[in-house]
């Protein structure tokens, strides 16, 4: 795994990749502080956290969409199968160089609220502990981008795909709120979600069974609630996009309270998608 990690690691730093993403997540924030923190004399610095959620959705698949998809490309995945170390090696590898390069910015990023506090009073506590659930926040879509780019060796693709999901994320919460509350609003929007997620699953692993068998075990689960007790259904959908909301959690820092729920529920998203992303390339080393 270090070996990845120092390949990796050299051909970001070698390369624009990491100065590049650098720069734009450093003119984020640096845009947000003179509009919060400058202009408009707030010492909330998790202020200027939250205006860079946004910028998350383009730049976070830019960073990933190579990682996976030019090993494909370039038939160089077929010399990482042959070398002595597990597939899981090889992911941990890549995924840790690439929190390195996403850290180096918020390291220097993290200097803004000294600076500050030479001027007034900053919350430090409240912008370091925001700061932290930043950083866990964009592992976890990093996570997400890793396994895109798992499924397939055009970046572009993978870049295409992965902004559209986490776009649907960040605007989940207000999406939903044009569902109706009614438990027949809630289970016609499962039913259509579940028909969404058996579509996705089918392109995304080929297997047909497997995604019919999971759209329709969902869609029948919702009928029998429905049935028996369609008052568990109302409001349903508002508080599941909430709940699996990356962006809504994160909020709930730049409000001011700790909440190791979210914290929990990040380092969960990562296991999840980078043991899908280990399965991915382990299908593709068998086959």
């Amino acid at each position: 795994m270090i070996a990845v990690l120092k390949h990796e690691l050299s051909g970001y730093f070698h390369s624009l990749t990491a100065y590049i993403f650098s720069a734009f997540l450093l003119a984020f924030v640096g845009i947000g502080a003179l509009i919060y923190n400058i202009q408009s004399a707030i010492a909330n610095f998790e202020y200027v956290l939250g205006y860079v959620c946004l910028g998350f959705v383009v730049i976070i698949p830019i960073l990933t969409m190579r990682v996976m998809a030019e090993e494909k490309k370039q038939k160089t995945d077929q010399l990482l199968y042959s070398l002595p170390i597990r597939t899981s090696q090889i992911v941990m590898g890549k995924y840790f160089a690439l929190l390195f390069v996403y850290l180096a910015p918020l390291c220097i990023a993290a200097l803004y609220p000294l600076i500050f506090a030479q001027f007034g009073e900053v919350y430090l506590l409240t912008s370091y502990c925001s700061l932290f659930a930043f950083f866990v926040m964009g592992a976890a879509m990093i996570a997400v981008g890793t396994f895109i780019s798992s499924l397939t060796e055009n970046q572009g693709f993978a870049a295409g795909i992965a902004i559209p999901i986490l776009l649907f994320n960040y605007y989940s919460v207000t999406l939903a709120e044009y569902v109706s509350a009614t438990a027949a609003g809630s289970a016609a929007a499962v039913i259509v979600l579940s028909i969404l997620l058996g579509l996705i699953i089918c392109y995304l692993t080929k297997n047909k069974n497997l995604a019919y068998g999971i759209s329709i075990l969902m869609i029948f689960a919702v009928a029998a609630v429905y049935f028996a007790d369609r008052s568990r259904l109302e409001g349903l959908v508002p508080d599941i996009m909430t709940k699996l909301s990356l962006f809504e959690r994160f909020y709930t820092f730049v409000n001011g309270v700790f909440d190791l729920t979210a914290i929990i529920y990040y380092i969960t998203v990562i296991i999840f998608f980078l043991f899908l992303t280990v399965q991915s390339l382990e299908k593709r080393r068998y086959n």
